[in-house]
């Protein structure tokens, strides 16, 4: 009798020290309701936080807690049918105190058995609203330092941009104030001819780049003899690395064909020449390797051409590896480089259907390594620069810069043509309406209700068999319609548009 007695009463005292205790935690809301969501029990946090004294609130529904919104929406029932269904219920979301102010509340609702039978439920509220308003405002710092972030970006991309067209112009320029003086026969007339050349071909591979970051460069795969390719562009990548540099190669003489745009190819080698070169200021060597590889990867399997571009330069800090192929990520100081060209190398490997990898030590170098897919189709073979044959009859231009018109004119009428030149659709449908033309020239992106791509599909219609040659800089419509209509990408040479215009259809 005495032992029966002493375990009630340890039960007694068990039973009312956790009762003083769930009572008297003030941090919390823990209090129970019965099985219909009726509160049967109140402590002192829950007094705190929701503001309400036993007397109060025990004996009423627990969804006067809820917002009004959420009580006309069934939330405190679907909660306790959440909790009774899974054993248990977790949410965060807006309570409402006596006074009828809102706290942001950490929610967790169990479901109490006895003798398997539901008897209640077990709530526990806790208000994180400071930690909220903390995380929020944590937020909200992160966003104005990942937009300064931007905008420092923008300023070191632009900055570099700007310098590098700026040398553009000022050989361009400098070269015509040499020509005006000179003679077609003269030396120097010839040298200023040459550098132009040079600066024109540097501005269009820089804008390449820049179209290439925003995803509105035509990418026009083809497959590629990698051997023959490198080899073709043996003396740019040589110019690229200056003197104090040396360049080796280490081609596979098996290596198989890729299939990829050969202007980005060749891109992203000269990027990473580059990109060694200046890894090097003390000179050094740059090795580039091609070979066959099969990959079993989860992310990237089946046969491939590795293309490693290997220098013994300073090599890439940790902390800094991690970034490289961001866009506008540079360690080159303002002017030297826009933060584009690793992000082009990038771009181009998964366009093309691989990847990019870097290895690096410091002291030791860096190695990059182009992955791109093996391809099965017979390579294009270089060949030499076709001479532009005369043509004849007249042609309808459609281009709304003047200055641009002014070249096309030219080039077109060194082929052999007549120009008609108008600067939107809308004058093109008007002039075909009273005068007949050879074909049709028209650039794609141009202002008014009707671009040239529109122009060309409303042609096809009203005009049948009239022949049309498109053109353009950038266009994100340009790249699903290369199966509809010519396109000539801009900037192009004359025998470039000689070669589009023989191909149209007579």
């Amino acid at each position: 009798m005495v032992k029966k007695f002493s375990q009630q009463r340890d039960l007694f005292e068990s039973e009312r020290s956790f009762r003083l205790l769930v009572e008297g935690v003030a941090d919390y809301a823990l209090y129970m309701l019965d099985p219909n969501g009726i509160i049967t029990s109140w402590n002192i946090g829950g007094e705190r936080i929701k503001g309400y004294s036993p007397e109060e609130i025990l004996g009423q529904h627990f969804s006067r807690f809820y917002t009004e919104t959420d009580r006309a929406n069934g939330k405190p029932v679907r909660a306790l049918g959440i909790a009774r269904e899974q054993g248990r219920y977790e949410e965060e979301g807006w309570r409402v105190r006596k006074d009828g102010t809102f706290f942001w509340a950490s929610v967790v609702i169990d479901p109490i058995y006895e003798d398997g039978k539901l008897v209640g439920f077990a709530k526990i509220t806790r208000d994180i609203t400071e930690r909220r308003n903390a995380q929020l405002k944590l937020e909200a710092m992160q966003r104005q330092l990942a937009e300064s972030q931007k905008f420092d970006a923008l300023g070191q991309l632009t900055g570099g941009v700007a310098h590098d067209f700026n040398n553009l112009l000022m050989i361009i320029s400098g070269s015509l104030h040499i020509m005006k003086r000179g003679t077609e026969d003269d030396a120097r007339f010839q040298r200023a001819v040459s550098a132009i050349e040079t600066a024109t071909k540097r501005g269009a591979a820089l804008t390449n780049q820049l179209l290439s970051f925003a995803r509105r460069q035509s990418v026009n795969p083809q497959a590629i003899d990698l051997a023959e390719r490198i080899a073709a562009i043996r003396e740019v990548l040589d110019a690229g690395i200056g003197s104090t540099v040396r360049l080796t190669l280490d081609i596979d003489h098996e290596v198989w064909p890729i299939r990829a745009d050969v202007s980005e190819l060749e891109t992203a080698l000269l990027n990473l020449v580059i990109n060694a070169r200046d890894a090097m200021p003390d000179g050094g060597t740059v090795t580039i390797r091609a070979r066959n590889v099969v990959l079993d990867d989860t992310t990237l399997a089946g046969e491939f051409v590795a293309i490693d571009v290997a220098d013994t330069g300073l090599g890439i800090p940790a902390d800094v590896v991690d970034k490289i192929f961001e866009p506008f990520f540079t360690t080159k100081p303002i002017g030297k480089g826009t933060g584009l060209g690793l992000s082009q190398v990038h771009g181009f490997a998964h366009q093309a259907g691989g990847t990019v990898k870097v290895a690096s030590e410091l002291g030791k170098g860096t190695i990059f390594t182009i992955l791109l897919p093996r391809c099965t189709d017979a390579p294009v073979r270089d060949t030499v620069e076709p001479v532009p044959f005369r043509g004849s009859g007249t042609v309808l231009l459609v281009e709304d810069n003047p200055d641009v018109a002014i070249v096309s004119i030219g080039l077109l009428e060194q082929l052999g043509y007549r120009v008609r030149r108008v600067p939107d659709a809308e004058s093109a449908l008007r002039e075909l309406e009273h005068n007949g033309v050879d074909f049709v020239f028209s650039d794609i992106v141009m202002p008014g209700k009707m671009d040239g791509l529109t122009l060309a599909h409303h042609l096809r219609q009203s005009h049948p068999g009239l022949p049309i040659l498109l053109a353009t800089g950038y266009s994100e419509v340009a790249a699903g319609v290369r199966g509809d209509f010519p396109i000539l990408r801009k900037p192009y040479e004359i025998h470039e548009l000689s070669e589009a215009i023989s191909k149209l259809p007579r």
